[in-house]
């Protein structure tokens, strides 16, 4: 179990990473979100895998931890919060640019922006 939750954050984050590289301002919005999936998916497995066990003290012998299930539901809010941010941020950027690339630049060599320069 343990080592099935490793190789998933380890993808998560991998992918996460080489999205975030990418010159396109939708590809490293979809990379910040992975990058956040793998660090929820982290933090929940910082309070211990098990198994039929709650969260709550008293019910059982052996309880699980509910801090990190509290950061990362937490966690799950402000990161839709910050996606939402920056899909808007780069649809505005892509309306004022008229382009996706990350540095703003032009993809099409030779058409004037509206300063009129080539």
């Amino acid at each position: 179990m343990e080592l099935l939750v490793a190789i998933i954050i380890g993808v998560l984050v991998t992918s996460g990473v080489y999205l975030c590289l990418r010159a396109r301002t939708f590809p490293v919005v979809m990379g910040l979100t992975l990058l956040s999936y793998g660090v929820n998916v982290f933090l929940f497995s910082m309070g211990g895998l098990k198994m039929d066990e709650v969260a709550v003290v008293g019910m059982s012998e052996n309880p699980t931890d509910p801090l990190p299930q509290a950061l990362v539901l937490t966690a799950i809010v402000i990161g839709f919060a910050m996606t939402a941010f920056l899909v808007v941020l780069a649809l505005r950027s892509q309306g004022e640019h008229y382009t996706d690339h990350v540095d703003g630049r032009d993809d099409v060599p030779g058409r004037q922006d509206e300063g009129g320069e080539a």
